[in-house]
């Protein structure tokens, strides 16, 4: 019902406050936009272009990402060493150094892919770290009491427990990776979705330039809902607890 009523809204605003489709295109000329770009086949292109670097960056970023994330977890003295980096990554504008991996990887696919890792990997580092660090040190203690090996406290307790914290760090790193595809696509990009905005911004194509806006935000909320929908398979007992 939101959803209607905003469309409703940004439509009478582009038609009887703006009156100017240079500076505001309404829903109606976006869906048109989207007709027209898909009959030529242009926005299927730039559509999987789009996908295919987002699904290879992002998947490498979760694995990579919870794999040292649980290295680090246990390790102090490695977190003490490698904290200071992380946190300088982590703050670091990518899009500073997109030129760089341009010139490092050309254009192609890889330097898009190594981009997006980069935006989306720290959140599920981070995430990952702080879960498995913030266990309840009296359920480890319990466990082990009753002759839990490490590896049965890891499966048992730590990584239950530290699920919410992973899947927070999903759903940032989908944000930041959505991010990262438009950062990526500006430099340098032959189709994509970001690539497709700054072209429509270039050209004065606000239909299209909102028609990418569009499609980032449908796969943002896409990919949350999926994450959502996996806590509630990989820990039930959380539904369980909001529903009380």
């Amino acid at each position: 019902m939101s959803i209607a009523v905003a469309l409703g809204v940004w439509e009478l605003v582009a038609r009887f406050v703006v009156h100017n489709t240079l500076f505001l295109a309404g829903p109606i000329a976006v869906a048109r936009k989207a007709v027209e770009l898909w009959s030529t086949g242009e926005l299927q292109t730039n559509i999987w272009t789009s996908f295919v670097e987002f699904a290879l960056g992002f998947a490498i970023s979760a694995i990579t990402g919870i794999g040292f994330g649980i290295a680090l977890a246990n390790s102090r003295k490695t977190r003490q060493y490698v904290d200071a980096w992380i946190s300088m990554m982590y703050a670091t504008p990518l899009i500073a150094l997109g030129p760089l991996f341009i010139l490092w990887m050309g254009v192609g696919v890889a330097s898009k892919i190594a981009i997006i890792y980069l935006t989306a990997v720290f959140p599920i580092l981070i995430n990952t770290v702080a879960g498995l660090t913030s266990t309840d040190p009296q359920l480890i203690e319990v466990a082990r009491s009753f002759g839990a090996t490490p590896l049965q406290v890891y499966q048992k307790i730590r990584l239950p427990a530290a699920l919410p914290f992973i899947i927070v760090g999903l759903r940032l790193g989908v944000a930041r990776a959505l991010v990262g595809i438009v950062v990526a696509e500006f430099f340098g990009a032959r189709a994509g979705i970001g690539f497709m905005i700054l072209s429509s911004a270039q050209t004065f194509d606000t239909a299209s330039m909102f028609l990418g806006i569009i499609i980032l935000a449908a796969a943002g909320v896409a990919s949350v809902e999926f994450l959502k929908w996996l806590e509630d398979v990989l820990a039930p007992w959380r539904r369980a607890a909001d529903s009380e």
